[in-house]
């Protein structure tokens, strides 16, 4: 498999750009396709295998374009594809996702300790945090809360002001989350709402974002497998499934700077 080929990153939308520019900015030579799925967002409140049939097709996509990794950067679909996703693209490429890293860090820092998860209906939903954190640490005590609001609070701007204080502090004053040493941002979109939910914490918990986890572990998986490229190979891309203004307004607040945006349809 060439070093040279691309990274390919997917998500329901916008969030996974946070992941992708924590890549873009630890990983300064790979050569990033993204794709955000745009006209089916939010996966957050789909089932398992509607997931699965989006992630399946946007694979197709990612292969098409020679990536050598698929990186799937949204947690409902990570809870939902990633064994799928795996099967389907089997020596093609390989395949992580945003959940593993951060588990294996929760596991490795916090034993014995109340670990705290806030993400959408399908992530909280499908336990998988809380599984595999009990697989490698059965003294971790396990609290996950379902925050369906703050997906659409953020992208449709409402962040850093009165509103998005006060369901910030709705949620995560839930008896939930009382007694908590760290709390997972279990959704890829809330790194930018992380000032915020320190605020709330005053910094006595660590928030964990796992975008910078997951950049991390991506660069340790690709030394360990020799497929670090050696230089920048071709200019990145960013496929989207549907392009509004918003969307692309909203795009570069995500990624930190401006991102040309070309639409690919799935299903025509």
């Amino acid at each position: 498999m060439s070093k040279q080929r691309p990274i390919g990153i997917f998500d329901s939308g916008l969030g996974g750009l946070t992941v992708a520019n924590a890549v873009y900015r630890k990983l300064s030579k790979e050569q990033l396709i993204y794709f955000g799925d745009s006209a089916h967002l939010p996966y957050g409140d789909k089932s398992a295998a509607t997931i699965q049939a989006y992630s399946v097709k946007i694979c197709d996509v990612l292969l098409q374009k020679g990536c050598k990794l698929i990186l799937i950067a949204c947690n409902s679909a990570s809870a939902a594809a990633f064994e799928l996703v795996k099967a389907y693209v089997g020596s093609k490429a390989k395949v992580l996702n945003v959940i593993d890293p951060v588990v294996n860090y929760v596991a490795d820092k916090y034993t014995g300790k109340h670990v705290g998860l806030i993400g959408t209906k399908q992530t909280v939903g499908s336990g998988v945090y809380e599984y595999q954190l009990k697989l490698k640490d059965p003294t971790i005590r396990f609290s996950a809360l379902a925050t369906p609001l703050l997906v659409p609070m953020i992208e449709e701007g409402f962040h850093n002001n009165n509103i998005s204080e006060a369901i910030i502090e709705q949620y995560l004053s839930d008896p939930i989350l009382q007694g908590i040493d760290t709390l997972i941002l279990g959704c890829t979109h809330y790194p930018l709402i992380k000032d915020e939910i320190n605020n709330y914490y005053q910094g006595k918990i660590e928030v964990i974002d796992s975008s910078v986890i997951v950049a991390e572990a991506l660069e340790k998986y690709l030394e360990e497998e020799g497929l670090s490229a050696e230089n920048l190979a071709a200019d990145h891309e960013f496929l989207v499934s549907d392009i509004t203004p918003s969307f692309e307004k909203a795009a570069e607040l995500f990624f930190g700077r401006k991102v040309p945006l070309q639409k690919h349809i799935l299903w025509e």
